[in-house]
């Protein structure tokens, strides 16, 4: 079983960066692959990014492509996602989430709490 946490989430204005941080319990962090996602307000949750078990692969949802980047530090058990030229169309709460299988998809098997992401404009 895998526990995440996500951070370093906030408050930022237009064009200003974040970068938040998923740390996740256990041994085995290189076995699972690892995604992003974001659930505005009244909306479905959306993919964000992914990135595979060693980080050889990522993917982007387009509309963050160019401007997001997903990485992944397996020696501290924790994944990445650098957040720049915010928009205020970014503003959502972020999930991270592990599964043994790369999925561009929201059927991850485990998830953290959430941690919200706001832009102002």
């Amino acid at each position: 079983q895998v526990q995440l946490v996500e951070s370093g989430g906030g408050l930022v204005q237009a064009g200003g960066s974040l970068r938040l941080s998923c740390a996740a319990s256990g041994r085995t962090f290189s076995s699972y692959a690892m995604g992003w996602f974001r659930q505005a307000p009244g909306k479905e949750r959306e993919f964000v990014a992914a990135i595979s078990w060693k980080g050889a692969r990522t993917y982007y949802a387009d509309s963050v492509k160019g401007r997001f980047t997903i990485s992944r530090d397996n020696a501290k058990n924790t994944m990445y996602l650098q957040m720049n030229s915010l928009k205020p169309e970014d503003t959502a709460v972020y999930y991270c989430a592990a599964d043994r299988t790369l999925k561009l998809t929201t059927a991850y098997e485990y998830w953290g709490q959430g941690t919200q992401v706001t832009v102002s404009s």
